[in-house]
């Protein structure tokens, strides 16, 4: 466990470290609010000890900066007034105790302990909803192995302020992992500015980036501002990075490692704080070896490498992905279209999908705009795309039922597979034990009404006795 102590009297804080000594917890001491929020947006501690009378900043801004960005501590606050409108305002802001000066170490210790064990039980809880898998993520459909990779490497990664280098195929959804990255981030309430490599002709991409004043060349008619200023405290995406002339990289990479840069035709030094995203759906390695890209900027960009699986890689995904465009199209278009007939469902699971999500969404707007009926049939799939399905392919052992449709290498074994209450009543029966039996208090770490609890309980006792 790591514990953040703010405190600005040092004497103090080393009488608290020296009560903690023998907690399994390291300690990071630092004295004023601004020490404090740099090292927030670094990192999050499992326990912050609170000082709320600092020298530079009211301690209840940083229990509001870490209720904001969803930090996923526990705040224990020490106040010396004992106003109880304060303290209510903390709890209110999630603070999980507060302790009043003078306390004794007894009194620190249980406190600190108590804390620990609830950030060790939603740990546990969070282990156990990545165990059943998450299907919809910032705007990604998906429970399968690969995605829910992806989305635990989001989680971990989003908070910092490291550069992130996306790859993967065409239509896999880079764009929305790059705007989950930063919805998620300390940055999320600025502009996520996007600048697509391949889509402007490199004579221009200069100004893009930097902006330009008026009279830097032929049509420069006026002053314009460019991604580099407008992402200031934000984020910058470059996609398809990979398409940026190499000429114009050496400029980017003093803009990433100096976080300066110049204006085209002008000699002013602008200075800008920004998060970078990139991608591309060509293999950044092969593109250094060819003199194609950068070696030094890649390995500048290359910090987290977040790689998109293909729609083929994805087992049942095609499906519920396929049907969350039906649903979704058919309500914008006022058609009445409810599921795939079964061969149907096999053919989307069989075909290998070159472009990936993106081009199985065409084809389902395809769908929906040119027919209509409550189920989608293997004559409404577009010419073209059926021109391209193997003549004598069996979709049968596929599609028994829309429902029931897998993969034949993601086909699981019944064996292999618990029932969601058994998961579910493993996790509460262990918050149970480690809350010492205290029904209340488990419920408190597992944040549900305890009368839920004691309604499952009743209910996984009734279903154990039906098994036997």
């Amino acid at each position: 466990m790591t514990i953040l102590l703010i405190e600005d009297t040092v004497s103090l804080a080393e009488v608290y470290i020296d009560f903690l000594q023998d907690e399994k917890a390291e300690i990071t001491h630092v004295t004023t609010g601004a020490e404090a929020f740099a090292y927030l947006a670094e990192s999050a501690p499992h326990i912050i000890l609170l000082d709320m009378n600092l020298p530079d900043v009211d301690g209840m801004d940083i229990l509001k900066y870490v209720s904001d960005n969803g930090l996923n501590c526990c705040v224990i606050v020490i106040t010396g007034y004992g106003s109880v409108a304060r303290v209510v305002d903390a709890m209110r802001l999630g603070a999980f105790e507060y302790l009043q000066k003078p306390f004794d170490q007894n009194r620190l210790v249980l406190t600190v302990r108590n804390a620990m064990e609830r950030m060790y039980l939603r740990q546990m809880v969070d282990s156990y909803k990545s165990q059943l898998g998450i299907s919809e993520y910032y705007g990604m459909l998906g429970n399968s192995q690969v995605m829910q990779m992806v989305y635990d490497t989001i989680d971990n990664v989003a908070r910092s302020s490291a550069t992130v280098f996306i790859t993967g195929e065409s239509g896999t959804g880079k764009e929305l992992c790059a705007q989950a990255i930063h919805d998620i981030s300390t940055r999320g309430d600025h502009e996520m500015v996007i600048l697509n490599c391949g889509a402007i002709p490199s004579e221009l991409m200069e100004s893009e980036i930097f902006g330009h004043v008026k009279g830097a060349f032929t049509g420069a008619i006026s002053n314009r501002v460019g991604a580099a200023q407008r992402a200031d405290g934000g984020t910058l995406f470059l996609d398809e990075i990979g398409e940026m002339d190499i000429h114009l990289q050496s400029k980017l990479l003093r803009l990433i490692q100096s976080g300066t840069f110049q204006a085209v035709g002008s000699a002013k030094t602008s200075t800008v704080d920004i998060r970078y995203i990139c991608a591309t759906n060509r293999d950044p390695l092969e593109m250094v070896k060819k003199g194609e890209f950068r070696e030094d900027l890649y390995y500048r960009l290359n910090v987290i490498p977040i790689e998109m699986p293909s729609l083929r890689e994805r087992g049942q995904d095609k499906i519920e992905i396929a049907r969350n465009f039906l649903r979704r199209f058919s309500g914008e278009e006022g058609k009445n279209f409810k599921n795939f007939s079964p061969e149907v469902v096999g053919i989307i699971q069989k075909y290998h999908w070159p472009g990936n999500v993106r081009q199985l969404q065409n084809i389902i707007r395809n769908i929906v705009v040119l027919n209509d009926s409550e189920q989608v049939e293997r004559e409404m799939l577009p010419r073209e795309f059926i021109s391209h399905l193997p003549d004598n392919e069996d979709y049968g052992d596929l599609a028994t039922t829309p429902d029931t449709a897998v993969t034949a290498d993601s086909r699981p074994h019944s064996e292999d597979i618990r029932p969601l209450w058994q998961t579910e009543k493993a996790a509460v029966e262990q918050a149970i034990e480690r809350c010492g039996g205290n029904i209340a208090r488990a419920a408190a770490c597992l944040e549900v009404n305890p009368s839920t609890i004691y309604r499952k309980l009743k209910f996984w006792s009734k279903a154990e006795k039906d098994m036997t």
